[in-house]
């Protein structure tokens, strides 16, 4: 496959801080197996399939009623504070996850106001599946290089609880399903909740010197088709959370669309793949991990994963890991890094970074 792909190249962005915040809540796969015993049972499916088809023993959910916007004020004053900028300083609030806390206003109208922000300050959310947050980056640091603001605020919250409950409870009540029509049910039963912000900064506002020097993207929506949730309705509507993914079909197409967009992301950044120090990928399991490191030619040990413990968290997927990975060491000074995402649609977004010497 050879796909057209965009390029950025940025001379005065930083990525001056990110932050993650979990909630405390775990589900584990066998738990949500006993749960589905009344399935398991009629169709004589083996119990550890659930952990084993995906490398993901446990995942967490938020409390019930709790919105997303609500933990997005959270994460991104965790983001704010860290990177030491006075909230005058913050010209641009993008939220990007997938989960919003009503169909209007922009749940970044309520984070916003939460965090205090300025009036000056341009709000609005972004939505593209798994790549909100990577997308709200660009828009951000594409406002930095042109000299539109200082810094920017990107931020996002995914909450699984819904649809995980919504999924165990269609799967146990409808008796003509078959081994074969569950297959597009159990991406679902990975899903996670979490929340990740992060603060993109001009640097000569910069603390940190971590310069974001650009990236590569690309669309493949011929594949648009391959993971969608139930219509977006309003609330009178009762909407409930579903979702239908062909994950084997979208686990190749992802990739094959990543190793066209990554040969252009390589040559934007003028590296060689042997000069990509440490990597951050989008969050989906086990056989997603090894299919698109083998396939882009990485080594596992320069990768920094979570799905096991944290499952698929969406948009937040790849900062939130980002974030962890920066908390426990995984980046060194002079670090070229690159932050690999795609989404269902298809679409493929990689930023590279050069971390601080």
């Amino acid at each position: 496959m050879n796909l057209n792909c965009m390029t950025y190249h940025y001379h005065n962005v930083c990525l001056e801080t990110i932050a993650h915040l979990l909630p405390e809540e775990i589900v584990t796969s066998d738990e949500i197996e006993r749960r589905l015993a009344p399935l398991y049972a009629r169709l004589r499916l083996p119990e550890g399939r659930l952990e084993l088809i995906s490398g993901i023993r446990e995942r967490r959910v938020w409390p019930p009623g709790a919105l997303p916007g609500e933990k997005s004020v959270e994460t991104a004053a965790a983001a704010i504070a860290r990177s030491g900028l006075a909230k005058e300083r913050i010209g641009a609030l993008v939220h990007g996850s997938v989960c919003r806390d009503y169909l209007e206003p922009a749940t970044a109208s309520g984070v916003h106001h939460g965090l205090g922000l300025p009036r000056d300050c341009l709000v609005y959310d972004v939505s593209n599946a798994c790549l909100g947050l990577l997308d709200g980056m660009v828009h951000v640091a594409n406002m930095i290089e042109l000299g539109q603001i200082g810094a920017g605020v990107v931020v996002g919250t995914e909450s699984s609880r819904a649809l995980l409950e919504t999924t165990i409870r269609q799967l146990n009540a409808d008796a003509s399903l078959s081994r074969n029509d569950i297959k597009t049910a159990v991406a679902s039963l990975t899903i996670g909740s979490a929340s990740a912000a992060v603060v993109l900064a001009d640097r000569r506002l910069s603390k940190t010197g971590h310069r974001l020097l650009g990236g590569a993207a690309a669309a493949a929506t011929e594949h648009c088709r391959l993971c969608r949730s139930g219509r977006d309705e309003s609330a009178d509507a009762a909407m409930r959370p579903l979702m239908s993914t062909d994950s084997e079909t979208l686990l190749h197409e992802g990739v094959a669309a990543a190793q066209s967009t990554f040969a252009t992301f390589l040559d934007a950044m003028g590296w060689r793949k042997e000069d990509l120090d440490k990597t951050f990928c989008h969050q989906v399991g086990k056989a997603h991990r090894q299919l698109f490191l083998d396939t882009l030619g990485l080594d596992p040990a320069i990768d920094f994963p979570t799905f096991s413990w944290l499952g698929n968290t969406g948009s937040v997927a790849l900062p939130m890991t980002a974030s962890i990975g920066v908390a426990e060491g995984h980046l060194r000074p002079g670090d070229r890094v690159g932050l690999l995402g795609i989404g269902s649609g298809i679409n493929v977004v990689m930023l590279g970074v050069q971390w601080a010497a």
